[in-house]
């Protein structure tokens, strides 16, 4: 079976809307539908419930819920949802909670679009 990736959605939460805004583009090159949009935690969780994406790009440090609650709270609502963690976090002990509360892969910030875009892929296990 192969994954489609123009036929999944997919929302992007970060407080910097520079950040959103490369993200976006980057998704979209990766082929999949941005639906949505959030610049924390809290507007988050709503837009996640309203879209139900296949995937999230969720930044780590955001004003109120930080993301690593927000992705325990996607996990634990939509457990098939992919979320991917974008964060300046890149520490063993940071990696291994993002990975063990369910995060299907990680964006080290500053990034570039085909590391973004192999991350979405293997998260979806294509190329792997």
């Amino acid at each position: 079976m192969t994954v489609r990736l123009s036929t999944k959605r997919a929302v992007i939460i970060d407080d910097n809307e520079s950040i959103r805004v490369v993200l976006r583009a980057i998704v979209r090159q990766a082929g999949l539908q941005v639906v949505g949009e959030a610049r924390d935690g809290e507007s988050a969780l709503e837009v996640v419930e309203r879209w139900q994406p296949d995937l999230v790009c969720l930044d780590v440090v955001m004003p109120g819920r930080d993301g690593l609650e927000v992705l325990g709270e996607i996990k634990r609502r939509l457990p098939r949802t992919r979320v991917l963690m974008v964060t300046g976090q890149s520490d063993r002990q940071s990696v291994e909670s993002m990975i063990a509360q369910g995060a299907a892969g990680i964006v080290v910030k500053p990034f570039n679009a085909a590391r973004v875009i192999e991350t979405i892929e293997r998260a979806f296990g294509i190329g792997v």
